[in-house]
């Protein structure tokens, strides 16, 4: 687990669509490469997170979805 991130976002407790937006939203400023930790417990960033990164170019690093909450690593690709 990479322990080296440059933003940690919490939408523990939100719900489709604003985990993604909120997502969004706070990466967009960031300089590409770097590291976004994203804690949530709305299974449907399951499928909602990593269709996200794969549309704006971002790297989905990791993703522990055993038990909420979900924690996503995700390298940015820059402006979104």
């Amino acid at each position: 687990m990479v322990d080296d991130w440059h933003l940690e976002i919490d939408v523990v407790g939100l719900r489709c669509p604003l985990p993604v937006l909120k997502l969004k939203k706070r990466i967009e400023p960031l300089q590409p490469g770097s590291m976004v930790r994203l804690f949530t417990n709305d299974p449907t960033t399951l499928k909602d997170v990593p269709a996200y990164c794969e549309i704006a170019g971002h790297s989905l690093l990791s993703l522990q979805s055993s038990d909420p909450p979900y924690e996503f690593l995700i390298r940015t690709a820059g402006k979104t």
